[in-house]
């Protein structure tokens, strides 16, 4: 049951039912005010009135109020939702190309608003993102990283947002590592570093980021343990001399990170 007692427009006028076209519904509980009723401000209202209704959603897809169009394209027949796609509101287009043939998502990867093109880039195959790779938004850069094939995420090691980089650090085949091993950004350095095998850390020990020096001290093979300099912060250099007396162990890992 709605909280708001009022029965206001979205212009902020009050609604009087007597003028309104579906007076007639009042009878059959298809229409109440303050509950479902097609011209009511609030959202969840007209999303009952349309649901309780679905027949008149044709009727209100040219709607002044972005709410309804929104809501009516829910439910409005198909062939009616193409004209709906150069609408000013994007949750009104985004709600029209959900529910039209794949091909229109596909067009809507160069939508103005971000919040489409990152819908689009959580719902297209992993095939058809790749023009996407260097959207002007760094979220759907980052949907993309996520999603798209690992084997792509070569043209993006370079993508000016570190966050986004993580996330291409986490997944890119092994043989891109290196270069993002000595990322700007520690936390893009620290995931390329924790999946390189161990023969090949001994070139990043003297990182600036003690997470990294960390990582390479524990995991770094035990012959190659002595090109480690003395270490600044105590921790790392707990598990430096851990490992070159061999009492470092599984156990002591836990015990550190603990």
């Amino acid at each position: 049951m709605d909280e708001i007692n009022e029965s206001i427009d979205w212009r902020g006028e009050e609604i009087f039912c007597q003028a309104c076209p579906h007076q007639d519904l009042l009878a059959t509980e298809r229409c109440r005010p303050r509950h479902a009723c097609i011209h009511d401000r609030y959202a969840r209202r007209i999303d009952r009135f349309l649901n309780l209704n679905p027949a008149l959603a044709n009727d209100y897809l040219g709607h002044p109020h972005f709410e309804v169009r929104a809501i009516a394209a829910k439910l409005a027949d198909v062939f009616r939702l193409r004209a709906l796609l150069s609408d000013p509101d994007e949750t009104v287009r985004w709600n029209a190309v959900l529910r039209l043939p794949y091909r229109y998502m596909l067009a809507a990867r160069t939508d103005p608003h971000r919040e489409v093109r990152i819908r689009v880039a959580s719902r297209l195959k992993a095939a058809d993102l790749t023009s996407m790779i260097e959207d002007r938004d760094y979220y759907v850069r980052l949907m993309v990283a996520r999603r798209i094939d690992p084997a792509l995420l070569a043209w993006m090691v370079g993508d000016p947002e570190p966050q986004v980089r993580r996330v291409v650090a986490r997944r890119i085949p092994e043989g891109f590592l290196i270069r993002l091993a000595i990322d700007p950004d520690a936390a893009v350095r620290l995931q390329a570093i924790q999946r390189l095998p161990a023969i090949s850390l001994a070139g990043f020990r003297r990182d600036p980021d003690w997470r990294i020096r960390y990582e390479i001290a524990t995991r770094l093979d035990v012959a190659e343990i002595g090109l480690f300099d003395a270490d600044a912060d105590p921790v790392v250099q707990d598990v430096i001399e851990r490992r070159r007396n061999g009492t470092w162990t599984d156990e002591t890992a836990l015990e550190i990170a603990g």
